[in-house]
């Protein structure tokens, strides 16, 4: 949800309102923290909840226990996220990843305190994790309060409580567009999973998603700096700029992926090896990799294509083309495939991959490439006023 602030920062920045991005964050931080509010029952009765779901009693009580101690961690994303954001829209990526370097340093010691040294085992974990999150929070927030952001912070303001109902339809909408992404991914999993003997299937299938996750790192990148660029450039009303950067950023990410395919496809028959040395897992993921390959290379394109969407503030209706891809097509051609078809694990992908997420790709790339910018640009013109006046 706070994906909401890439559209909001980005476009008030690029129309140089800088003093709106510091009322926007801390509407954000107040939607956001109200979310976690209403999300406590889930951390509060975790244990239930799973036995509810089939949880083995054991793994159910043990994540109700953990759940308990990770609260700290919960509300900590709903300042951490618009803060990021925050700083996002002005591009200060350097400062972001300073201080999560100390976080990550801080979290590498807590760690060896709390797990290894206390022997406090899944709840030290918990801990460390809390300890972590909270110093990139406060990390962050001691940035942008002393004096790091001079024309975007000008402390705290009742304007933020104005406006809210708006923000909140907006970040929900971003909400969904995100969670109906990634739960796809989780669905595949899910399906490969009740196959029969799905044992060497899922490990091949969990092989090939870790290496899909590392490698998506990096049109993750594309997708946030696509998003900021596109937003500033709307909200300055150059529609040409975020023309240029739309185009630039999808030529640079597929060009990248298009290197990451040939490496999957020449080294189709190693790539597990990091992983695993048992040859039934090793022979699953070589005859896996070409739907790798071809993920990854569709994954070039996609974040780079939301990006877009989330700086050009269509949040909303990439919800509905995700929904419909990702879901009316994509899991009941993949179920197809894999059980009616009986092609297993392989027919399950393929249909998910090429009937959901290239459709929505195919999808998002035509409206990109005939969108009006210049029209785009006199919208968020007239979002940027819109918005000034609500406070």
């Amino acid at each position: 949800m706070a994906s909401a602030l890439e559209t909001l920062c980005g476009q008030a920045f690029g129309a140089k309102k800088f003093y709106m991005l510091g009322v926007y964050m801390q509407r954000s931080w107040i939607v956001l923290f109200l979310c976690c509010v209403l999300l406590l029952p889930l951390y509060l009765f975790a244990s239930p909840v799973l036995k509810l779901l089939g949880q083995p009693e054991d793994v159910a009580e043990l994540s109700g226990v953990v759940s308990m101690w990770m609260l700290p961690l919960h509300f900590s994303f709903a300042f951490q996220f618009p803060l990021q954001r925050f700083l996002q829209s002005q591009l200060k990526n350097m400062v972001i990843a300073w201080v999560s370097l100390v976080a990550l340093l801080v979290h590498v010691f807590v760690s060896w305190l709390f797990v290894y040294r206390f022997q406090l085992g899944v709840v030290g974990t918990a801990v460390t994790l809390n300890f972590s999150w909270w110093v990139l929070v406060v990390g962050l927030f001691a940035y942008t309060v002393c004096g790091g952001c001079p024309l975007t912070w000008t402390g705290f303001t009742v304007e933020a409580f104005s406006g809210l109902w708006e923000f909140v339809k907006l970040s929900a909408a971003s909400g969904v567009m995100l969670c109906l992404e990634n739960w796809y991914y989780r669905v595949l999993i899910l399906m490969t999973g009740n196959l029969k003997n799905a044992e060497i299937a899922v490990d091949a299938l969990s092989i090939c998603m870790s290496i899909n996750g590392w490698e998506l790192m990096i049109p993750f990148a594309f997708f946030a700096g696509t998003g900021v660029r596109v937003a500033n450039e709307l909200g300055a009303g150059n529609g040409k700029g975020a023309k240029l950067a739309t185009t630039v950023s999808v030529v640079t990410s597929v060009i990248i992926g298009i290197f990451f395919w040939l490496l999957i496809m020449i080294f189709h028959d190693s790539i597990a090896l990091i992983f695993s040395t048992s040859q039934p897992v090793l022979q699953a993921v070589s005859r896996l990799s070409f739907l790798l390959a071809f993920t990854i290379l569709l994954n070039s394109v996609q974040p780079v294509l939301s990006g877009v969407a989330v700086g050009s503030g269509w949040q909303s209706y990439v919800a509905y083309i995700n929904l419909g891809c990702y879901y009316l097509i994509g899991v009941p051609i993949g179920f197809l495939m894999g059980w009616g078809f009986n092609l297993g694990v392989m027919g399950i992908w393929a249909g998910m991959i090429f009937g959901g997420t290239a459709v929505q790709t195919v999808i998002l790339a035509i409206i990109t490439m005939r969108c009006d910018w210049d029209k785009e640009a006199e919208k968020a013109s007239m979002h940027v006023q819109k918005w000034s006046e609500t406070m």
